[in-house]
């Protein structure tokens, strides 16, 4: 995948997104979960498919075959084999002992995008599922009833199954919904949305709560907003280099040929395209003594392109899980139904701690240049901490040691989470993933890193106004009227006032996208 194409996901108006199992998108995930009004099909083709996959199952069953989870006990009881007559009432149980979910509930965009995953790969002919299952998953999802489902109790595998089971409870009428803030009864809920509530037939329950979507919906999330993250953190490093009067001189496009890491290319090419036309560095090309700047200036390239190329590693591992089969046994063509383990979270919770280290990366060397811009000593004349009147203004002095925090926070969350197993279920699932675990760890330095390159746009911005009438290059000059162009207001710093609306509103701006350098002309 090129690095100019990676996560440049649009949301898109309103409509309809077919699911057929096959070729779900972290765009259409994003677009889905965040715009409720969009609806969910299914492809008649993939429906036909999943109906003979289930005939599959329902001839093996009647063969007398032993099948895991189908007409047996689930991980250390799997060698109980289970009567004929119990068949349906051992999915609904399953279901209930394993909504053991504690904590906060996911938010309602995890929430939607786990139940789309969820209806996709149900959809493979290899779950063996009814169509109806995947049909009445749809239907909750349309209906807008977002179950609650709590962040905690998952360890990665055999899949996400506390979040699922709480999932799988609202389809059975029991658990609860949010509907506009509130936690309503599941039974109520379905009733007055028109849904009766489904009844798990053999596999079905085993087959809905089998899988990673809890942890890769959050992913695909992670993975979208990274993405637009990183190419405005490149624009916040442009303008610090034009704040602190830096040189350009390490973007020339021949240093980063010479080491052809593509996110490293990347990052020099949005940069030099920022920093076209700068009267900034034309002030100083001649009389500037400095031979070289400090590795955060000079280094952005290679640091925030290493970044780049994490950024497009987790975007290849969750598009290749959003259409993969990861609940257990699968059902093939010739008849076979195999138990294995594809549900084992390792390669999203490993995704996700890469994203988490490269996300603290990310605003670790950001925080480096906040340093610089308000520190009289590194920044090539501005007045200490970017204040007209040092001394009796405190400035800007506070802005870096919030960075400072939340950068140490995103360090001690970035250790990995998918190295720390602790065996479950009498040690028959002896090494698990801590998927959610690394998810929930990803998703607080993904906050952090927004705000500290808030931090950076606000600091760098007050130093382009002390720079006036100095202009930057073009891409820059844009992006600091953007800044300033924001409703509320972050107008320039005069007097002292309280900076955390100014960083609440450019961390608000970033989530949208405002300073995404794509979105420059």
């Amino acid at each position: 995948m090129p690095a100019a194409k990676i996560g440049q996901f649009r949301l898109m108006p309103t409509d309809t997104l077919m699911l057929d199992g096959q070729s779900l998108t972290i765009s259409d995930v994003v677009r889905a979960a965040r715009t409720p009004a969009c609806r969910v099909g299914v492809q008649p083709a993939a429906l036909a498919a999943l109906d003979a996959s289930r005939g599959r199952v329902e001839s093996a069953l009647a063969s007398g075959q032993t099948i895991y989870g189908i007409n047996t006990g689930f991980g250390k009881l799997a060698n109980v084999r289970i009567a004929p007559g119990d068949l349906d009432r051992l999915q609904v149980n399953l279901i209930r002992s394993h909504a053991a979910g504690v904590g906060a509930p996911l938010p309602s965009e995890i929430v939607r995008g786990l139940m789309i995953l969820r209806a996709n790969v149900l959809l493979r002919p290899t779950s063996g599922v009814r169509p109806l299952l995947v049909e009445t998953l749809v239907k909750l999802i349309n209906a807008g009833l977002v179950p609650v489902v709590p962040e905690q109790g998952s360890v990665g595998a055999s899949g996400d199954l506390a979040p699922l089971s709480h999932v799988a409870l609202v389809l059975m009428g029991e658990g609860e919904v949010l509907q506009a803030g509130q936690r309503v009864p599941a039974a109520t809920a379905l009733a007055a949305a028109g849904l009766a509530p489904h009844r798990f037939a053999p596999k079905e329950g085993l087959a809905f709560i089998n899988g990673t979507q809890a942890q890769t919906a959050i992913l695909a999330l992670l993975v979208h907003d990274a993405e637009v993250l990183w190419r405005s953190a490149v624009g916040a490093a442009a303008m610090s280099l034009e704040a602190l009067r830096g040189t350009p001189t390490p973007l020339d496009e021949r240093i980063h040929a010479a080491r052809p890491h593509a996110g490293q290319i990347e990052a020099a090419r949005l940069m030099r395209g920022l920093l076209t036309d700068s009267a900034i560095r034309d002030s100083h090309r001649e009389d500037d003594p400095r031979v070289q700047d400090a590795y955060s200036l000079r280094c952005t390239p290679q640091v925030l392109g290493a970044v780049w190329d994490a950024i497009a590693f987790t975007a290849r591992t969750a598009s290749i899980e959003l259409n993969a089969s990861t609940d257990n046994p699968l059902v093939f063509e010739n008849g076979d139904v195999l138990s294995g383990g594809n549900f084992h979270g390792q390669p999203v919770a490993q995704a996700l701690d890469f994203l988490a280290v490269a996300l603290t990366t990310l605003q670790a060397i950001a925080e480096r240049r906040v340093e610089r811009l308000v520190n009289p000593d590194l920044s090539q004349g501005l007045p200490a901490f970017l204040t007209a009147d040092p001394g009796l203004s405190s400035g800007y002095m506070m802005v870096q040691i919030t960075a400072a925090a939340l950068v140490a926070e995103s360090r001690t969350l970035a250790h990995p989470a998918s190295i720390g197993s602790i065996p479950t279920d009498a040690n028959q699932e002896d090494f698990v993933p801590m998927g959610m675990g690394a998810a929930y760890k990803a998703r607080r330095i993904l906050e952090n890193a927004m705000h500290v390159i808030a931090t950076e746009l606000l600091c760098a911005g007050q130093g382009l106004e002390l720079l006036k009438p100095l202009t930057p290059g073009r891409g820059v000059r844009q992006l600091h009227e953007r800044l300033r162009g924001l409703q509320p207001a972050v107008p320039p710093l005069t007097d002292d006032r309280p900076p955390a609306p100014d960083l609440a509103r450019l961390a608000l701006a970033l989530r949208e996208g405002v300073f995404d350098p794509a979105t420059i002309a």
